[in-house]
């Protein structure tokens, strides 16, 4: 691999865009370890510092570049993971994963900002939906790292082994049980379509107030759970039942400021909706659909996790 030009010769790194071209790549497999777009954007980071850190020497003995970087982007990950679940335990109500908006909605958040650079997009597809996230959270920071290398992103069990320090055998049980976590989660299948559909009922009904409706279009075992990071006001505790939920999410129209809209988006590449106040983007809802109900929604409004829905 070709190294920076030695100082003062000016010349391009003829190496770089190689190795800037795994940052999408680091971005994907971060995101769906850690739920979180700033926190995957920072392991990035921080693997590039590591890389950087190196001789030109050093670097030229790595006989694969990406590899080396994606078992870095990893290594931090798990650390991370690692100590997720004590820095969780001070967040003020229940942490959601990150919310994410469609690629064409993508915005810099800032006014007049142009679209970001295709790099920076997290690849929407049904590994990085939000009922999927809500799953890995549930899992061993070793079942994480081993499902999404090997399950989603191929790696084989030796490579993974290298990461998580076990053997490829254990690796290979690791995958296995986080594998029967998202099969036991999942929901009978539901036409795009028809997901759709629904979403856009909930919102008819929600804004008409029509509580027989929303009950009719929620599981009567549906469950709603928000995350304000004690940053938002918002409900601190799980709503359990679909009538309860109808009812909650009637007051919540009732209250709603004259200048609110509701807007049907794509969420983690699922129907959603997302409530805006003069552009900026307050809420966003999140629905997982089970059969012709509403089993789940994910409500959140932690600021902090809606910067990239600000439209400017």
């Amino acid at each position: 691999m070709t190294t920076q030009s030695g100082p003062g010769h000016g010349r391009p790194d003829p190496g770089l865009d190689a190795i800037m071209s795994e940052r999408r790549q680091l971005i994907n497999i971060a995101y769906r370890l850690l739920g979180s777009l700033a926190e995957a954007e920072d392991a990035a980071q921080e693997t590039y510092a590591r890389w950087y850190t190196m001789s030109p020497q050093q670097q030229d003995a790595i006989e694969s570049p990406g590899a080396w970087l994606t078992t870095v982007a990893s290594r931090i990950c798990l650390n991370l993971l690692s100590s997720a679940r004590a820095r969780r335990e001070t967040y003020v109500g229940e942490w959601i994963p990150e919310p994410l908006p469609e690629r064409t909605e993508w915005s810099t958040g800032q006014p007049g900002g142009t679209t970001v650079d295709p790099a920076d997009r997290v690849t929407l597809d049904e590994s990085i939906n939000l009922a999927f996230l809500v799953v890995l959270e549930s899992m061993t920071p070793a079942e994480r790292v081993a499902f999404i290398l090997h399950d989603v992103f191929c790696h084989s069990f030796a490579e993974v082994a290298e990461i998580v320090g076990r053997t490829p055998a254990a690796c290979r049980q690791l995958a296995s049980s986080a594998r029967r976590r998202i099969r036991a989660s999942q929901p009978s299948a539901t036409p795009a379509a028809q997901r759709t559909g629904i979403v856009r009922d909930f919102k008819q009904a929600w804004e008409a107030k029509d509580i027989d409706a929303l009950i009719g279009l929620l599981d009567p075992d549906a469950t709603a759970i928000a995350d304000g990071g004690g940053l938002a006001t918002t409900f601190l505790h799980p709503i359990e039942g679909g009538e309860q939920i109808a009812h909650a999410w009637v007051e919540i129209a009732r209250r709603r400021p004259g200048n609110m809209t509701f807007l049907e988006r794509t969420v983690n590449g699922q129907p959603g909706l997302v409530a805006q106040q003069d552009g900026v983007t307050m809420t966003v809802f999140a629905f997982e659909v089970a059969g012709d109900r509403i089993k789940h929604i994910w409500v959140v409004r932690n600021p902090e996790k809606l910067r990239r829905w600000t439209t400017g």
